[in-house]
């Protein structure tokens, strides 16, 4: 693999979903489901607002670009997980991976929470996102030796450095709206009939 190009390296990666057996489809689909939930809710909120003639602070945006590129990234990562790297993911890296999503999903949640009681949730919310992080460098950290052992490739290094941009991007982007009010979440929500 190591003459050729990225794309036939991209396209090498992504044929080995043909390698998964129906308990790796039954973990793609829910990973891979869960994140398109999360890509669909903020865009379908922000648009809905959008549409309706709310006016979003620039930033907001970043909320649903940086969960699209988080789900492209893993989309194509948990491939690799789930066949040609899934024996060196028992080695503790998969742990790591099961904590960074629990922190990760839990901090979404937490900032949805602070809409409503912003004071309770503003701890809480920060801590499970530096969480998140804190764990997504622990990862990189375990990917980075695998990579250099040779038991990595070049496109899941690539994929994990776009979950890294695209979380932080949403993640951070987010935390900006709650920490200036969540402005124009009151008026959309009048367009969901909430």
């Amino acid at each position: 693999m190591k003459n050729q190009s990225y794309l036939e390296d991209i396209w090498f990666y992504a044929c080995r979903i043909r390698q998964f057996e129906k308990e790796d489809w039954a973990y793609y689909i829910r990973w891979v489901g869960l994140m398109l939930g999360l890509l669909f809710s903020t865009a379908g909120f922000v648009i809905t607002g959008w549409a309706n003639g709310v006016q979003f602070p620039a930033y907001v945006w970043n909320v649903p670009i940086g969960t699209a590129i988080f789900v492209v990234a893993i989309a194509f990562d948990t491939i690799g997980h789930q066949t040609a790297y899934k024996e060196a993911l028992k080695s503790g890296e998969r742990l790591v991976h099961l904590i960074t999503i629990g922190a990760g999903v839990s901090s979404s949640l937490m900032l949805c929470l602070a809409y409503h009681w912003p004071v309770f949730f503003r701890i809480p919310a920060l801590a499970l996102i530096l969480l998140t992080v804190f764990y997504s460098i622990i990862d990189e950290w375990m990917h980075w030796t695998r990579y250099m052992k040779g038991n990595s490739d070049r496109i899941e290094m690539w994929s994990h450095f776009f979950i890294f941009v695209g979380h932080s991007i949403m993640i951070f982007s987010w935390w900006n709206w709650y920490d200036a009010g969540y402005p124009g979440v009151k008026e959309t929500l009048v367009f969901l009939k909430f």
